[in-house]
Order: structure tokens, then sequence, then C-alpha cells
């Protein structure tokens, strides 16, 4: 049953490469078929009514966060200034993955994809879209959970928000370091390419930085702020849905005009995750039982388990599932029980602690003392915040958690679809006559030759296994 999900990805890759019209009048129908057919088996055949509700519900949480997004976005018209030179493309960049930890790699991609390809206007080419995609719709939003859906389940799932910064930046740093570095020698022999009289009559005003229906920024901020609310059902959803709404309403014609703003790139998106969460579903439950035994468990193993599976998956739920992997390979509930057991008697002394584990019950309570301070003298930490603490209080396990975090985060840059902005970002190049890579193009041309070396780096310094 995992094979629709294949022939969809096949599909996605060679469709436009061997028959690009026939795929442009008939994506749709091709992402419903094979949708329908594992719909049917698990409806059924498996009588899985849940399973399906709940990917149609994380599928309508996705499509509304993307959707508002793309909708607010398109209401901030950013006019740049002057000539877009090698390093002034850097300055872009690192703005927009900074800005990618506080708007989400959605929010910065749907922000900012449009002013940067006006700024680079007179010489855009393929490499300017692709490391957009890297960059701000990819790596550079490790630092929060905010910034990448998988980080964001991490948090929910009890991982504290500022761990992920206080761990992931000296990765995050190298990545950009990387990426940023290649992207510069790249566009260096792009701009020189450029003639200078092309340059000097193409390129921005010098003396012109305007920006235009900067109102959206509140509704930017209440689509933000309602990814934290789970109470009641679908509230979220429906404040992102007013929210982009009124942005609609009260942005004036001109603004979305200057940005070419029309709903074909997110109903192009719509359709083809629509096929892709539907087909994915036995791939990801294949994964969910199968992830505590595909291996030996090394971080490494983790790091590119979840990374693979990252650039071809939904990388949120397959972060979900890897994280999950994590806590029952390595938690120890004989230490969980100890450790609440200790903070129900408020016993919670660490100088007292002894026995078998007692440098791991005092990691863990040394975790809890730092992230769960007010609950841990309220009495009410949960059996999950122990568990949590446990891994990343004992530095045996913590690297685990970073492992699958940066792997989920860094390896959906790999393809299109292996994070939600990546096709957006395409899409809005479509739509403007830029020519962006196939599928396979992207894979092979960007991915092998300037992702993978990163990433090479990446498990060298950080989670090659070193026994």
């Amino acid at each position: 049953m995992v094979l629709p999900f294949v022939v969809l990805l096949a599909t996605i890759a060679l469709a436009p490469l061997l028959f690009a019209g026939w795929w442009h009048k008939n994506y749709a129908k091709v992402a419903f078929v094979l949708g329908a057919v594992t719909l049917v088996y698990y409806l059924a055949g498996l009588k899985a009514h849940e399973r399906v509700w709940s990917t149609a519900t994380e599928y309508a949480s996705f499509i509304v966060l993307i959707g508002s997004l793309f909708v607010v976005s398109g209401g901030i018209h950013i006019n740049v200034k002057g000539e877009a030179t090698p390093m002034a493309n850097v300055v872009f960049l690192f703005i927009g993955a900074v800005l990618a930890n506080l708007f989400g790699t959605t929010g910065a991609s749907m922000l900012l994809i449009r002013p940067w390809l006006r700024m680079n206007k007179y010489r855009i080419t393929a490499h300017h879209v692709v490391f957009f995609i890297f960059i701000v719709s990819n790596v550079g939003g490790c630092l929060t959970p905010i910034g990448d859906p998988p980080l964001f389940l991490g948090y929910l799932q009890g991982i504290p928000f500022w761990w992920v910064a206080e761990h992931c930046w000296p990765i995050w740093a190298l990545g950009l370091f990387v990426l940023l570095g290649m992207f510069y020698a790249v566009d260096y022999g792009n701009y020189l390419r450029a003639p200078k009289r092309v340059r000097e009559r193409l390129a921005e005003p010098r003396d012109v930085w305007r920006f235009e229906g900067l109102a959206n920024l509140f509704f930017l901020g209440a689509i933000l702020g309602a990814v934290f609310i789970h109470d009641p059902p679908f509230l979220r959803e429906t404040l992102m849905v007013a929210a982009a709404g009124a942005s609609w309403f009260t942005t004036r014609k001109s603004i979305h005009e200057a940005n070419h703003f029309n709903f074909h790139p997110i109903r192009e998106v719509a359709i083809l995750f629509l096929g892709i969460f539907a087909t994915m579903m036995p791939a990801l439950d294949w994964l969910k039982i199968n992830a505590d035994s595909l291996g030996s468990p090394t971080p490494a193993f983790f790091y590119w388990g979840s990374g693979a599976l990252s650039s071809v998956l939904d990388n949120a739920p397959t972060y979900l599932s890897f994280l999950n992997a994590i806590f029952g390979a390595f938690i120890n509930p004989e230490v969980v029980s100890q450790v609440q057991h200790l903070v129900q008697t408020g016993g919670a002394n660490l100088a007292d602690i002894t026995g078998p584990h007692a440098e791991q019950i005092s990691h863990t309570l040394a975790a809890l003392q730092k992230y769960h301070a007010a609950d841990l003298l309220n009495k009410a930490v949960s059996e999950n915040e122990i568990g949590i603490c446990f891994l990343i209080g004992n530095l045996a396990y913590n690297k685990y958690i970073l492992a699958v975090s940066i792997g989920a985060v860094f390896f959906g840059a790999n393809t299109y679809i292996g994070n939600g902005p990546n096709f957006m970002v395409k899409a809005i190049a479509d739509q403007q006559k830029i020519r962006t890579p196939t599928f396979l193009g992207f894979v092979f041309k960007y991915t092998l030759f300037c992702m993978l070396p990163m990433l090479l780096a990446v498990w060298w310094i950080f989670f090659r296994d070193l026994r």
C-alpha cells in the first residue's frame, strides 16, 4: 500500500519533465485518484476511520496555516533598494534565516520570496530560488519551535522552548556558513556575467526602501499566535482563516497587483499535498511500527534516518515517529518512576540521591529544575515531562533528540515536497515565469552538490559515532 505514494512521488518528479502539458492539465486527477486508492483501503479494508480522520485534520491544519500565511504575506509589498550584489543577497538570505525563527519558515518564505525575486530580476536564475529554499524555507528555522513544524511538535511533546536554540545554534551557524559561502561563489559568477549597463538599467532605484501593507503584520502575528491554541478544536484554524479573510478584504488592490498575487500557487499546493497526505499514511504507519528496529540506535542513525525520510515524507510526522522511537528505546521507566516519587514526596534533594541510577536521577532532576521549576515547586510535573528531562538532562541521550531535530529540519530542503514552503516558493516563482529546476533537477544538480556536502559536514562534526 506504499505503492500509490511511490507512484505519486515518481509522477511529481518525472511528469513535468517528460509530458509537462499533460501534467499541468491532469495533476489534480492523478493526486485525487492515488489518494482515493489509499483512502478506500483504510476506510473499507482496515476500517481505520480514526486514522483517516487524524490525517484529515492534520492536512486541514497544514493547508489552513500555509494558505493563511500565503494570503497575508501577499498583502505586504516590500520595494527593494538598489542593485542585488552577491554580498547584498547573502545579507538578505541571512536576515531571512533569522526571521524564519520568528515567523516560521513558511511565514518568512511567503513574506520574502517576492522581494527576493524582484531584487534579482535582471539576472534571476534557478540558484536564486533553490538557495532561498535551502536557507529561508528550511535550514534557517531550526532555532525555535516556531521555526519549523517538526520542532513545534517536539515542543508539544515537552521539549523546552529554548532548549532547541541552546543546543542547535552551532549546527545552525555551520549550516548557514556553508550554504551562504556556496551561494556567494555561485552568485558572484552569475553577477559577473551580467553586463554592467544591464545591471544599471534594470536594478531597483538606489534610494527606495518602501513597505506597503504593513497592517498585515498584525494579521501575521495573529496567525502565528493561533499556532499555540489547541482547545477547543478548530478554533486555531478558524482564527487563521479569519485573519486571512480580514487581510484580503482590507489590503489595497494595487498591493496585490504589485505582488502579482493570485491563488494559483496555493491551489496547486493544496491539491498535490492532499494526495501526498493521503498516500503517505501507509509509509508513516510502517515507520511508526518499525522505527525502533531499523538499525543500531546511534545519533548518526537517527540523523540520517529521520533526514532521509524527511526528504520525501512530510518532515513533521517523520520527526514525531523517530522521536517516539527515542522515547521507547532510551527512557528508563525505573528512573522516571523514582523521580516522580521524589517530586511527589518533596525529596528532590540532589545531594541525598543514591542507588544504581543515582546519576541519571540527578541529571533528570537538574533538567526539571532548569526547565520546569514552577511545576517542580508545585509538584505538578507530568510523567511525560520527566521522560523528556531524562533525555535532555543526560548527555548520553540528548544528542539523539538533537540528531532527529536537525535531520528533520535540514533534510526537508532536499526536495520540493520535503517541507511545505518549498513547493510554495517554486509555485510563486513559476507563476512569475522564472525558470525553476524540475524535481529531479533540484535533487541531482543542487541537493547532491550543495546540500549533501553541508549535511556530511554536520554529521562529521556533531553526530559521527566515535566508538
